[in-house]
């Protein structure tokens, strides 16, 4: 058969799917390819992982037999891959991808989180579905797409194949801090990673102790490489918006602001984002009180 893949999102992102698509046909002695709109295909593989708002699907008319649309982009629930596609080695060469692994060790999530998808997605408990080596290769990167991580009750044993890998490990999803302790933190103190992401979303929930504890068994000191997703426009206030972003600077850690359904915030959330997100004005002026768009 041939076989025509169309990434909807676009490529600035591998889609990990249609990786995985592309490894099971061509062993099955498959013609795959990316879609050309000239072409005829027996089977067309349409991969959407965001909605309509940040990505629009395609227009153009598709000369195919029988086109396959799969993706949180198109729906939730009844979305996995068949288990012998979804456990076979990623083909990389889709993407030109040489020295990077990217893949999932375990799914779901316990948070439940309203502005998350994941728990309504994958369930609400982090189970682990794979071990490193289902897509891992000794390439130099790894980029793990998991949502939660350390909520898996085999989180140590998967930090530490992460570690013996000796590859450099992006959490690209960020660690829940809230369930670091000083045993799991001794094990990403193992790995070799650039930076790590945390989030302090919930304005309600008072993480200090969470940070300071990190803060003091953590291997990497430095802020820029300890990075705070701050969840604004979303339920909080400006003032809890500033309590998180300065108690995280006072921690040692780099606050980012993320603001929730961008074109309905107020104009002092949007400030506050510029603020605090560009690095040399956050430690030009560190009161955002005193902080003047106008000037420069």
């Amino acid at each position: 058969m041939n076989i025509g893949l169309i990434d909807v999102d676009g490529h600035n992102f591998p889609n990990l799917a249609l990786m995985k698509i592309s490894a099971w046909a061509k062993n099955e002695g498959h013609n795959v390819e990316w879609w050309n709109g000239l072409k005829y295909y027996d089977v067309v593989c349409k991969s959407k992982i965001f909605d309509g708002t940040y990505s629009k699907d395609i227009e153009h008319c598709i000369n195919a037999d029988q086109i396959v649309e799969g993706g949180t982009g198109y729906k939730i629930k009844n979305n996995n891959l068949p288990e012998e596609v979804e456990h076979i080695y990623p083909d990389y060469r889709l993407y030109l991808i040489k020295s990077t692994a990217y893949g999932f060790l375990t799914r779901g999530c316990p948070r439940n989180c309203a502005f998350c998808i994941v728990s309504k997605k994958e369930g609400c408990k982090s189970i682990k579905v794979a071990d490193l080596s289902e897509f891992w290769k000794e390439q130099r990167y790894i980029k793990l797409l998991d949502p939660n991580l350390l909520a898996c009750k085999k989180h140590e044993q998967l930090l530490q194949q992460l570690a013996d890998s000796r590859a450099f490990v992006d959490f690209t999803q960020g660690l829940d801090i809230r369930l670091t302790n000083r045993d799991n933190i001794q094990l990403l103190n193992q790995i070799r990673t650039k930076r790590l992401h945390f989030a302090w979303d919930n304005p309600d929930e008072d993480l200090t102790d969470d940070f300071k504890r990190f803060a003091r068994y953590a291997r990497i000191k430095d802020p820029s490489k300890r990075i705070v997703y701050v969840l604004t426009n979303f339920g909080s206030t400006q003032e809890q918006d500033l309590y998180r972003v300065y108690t995280l600077r006072d921690l040692g850690f780099n606050p980012y602001i993320m603001v929730y359904d961008k074109p309905s915030a107020p104009r002092q959330t949007k400030l506050l984002q510029r603020w605090c997100n560009n690095r040399i004005i956050f430690g030009a002026q560190p009161n955002f009180s005193k902080y003047d768009p106008t000037i420069g």
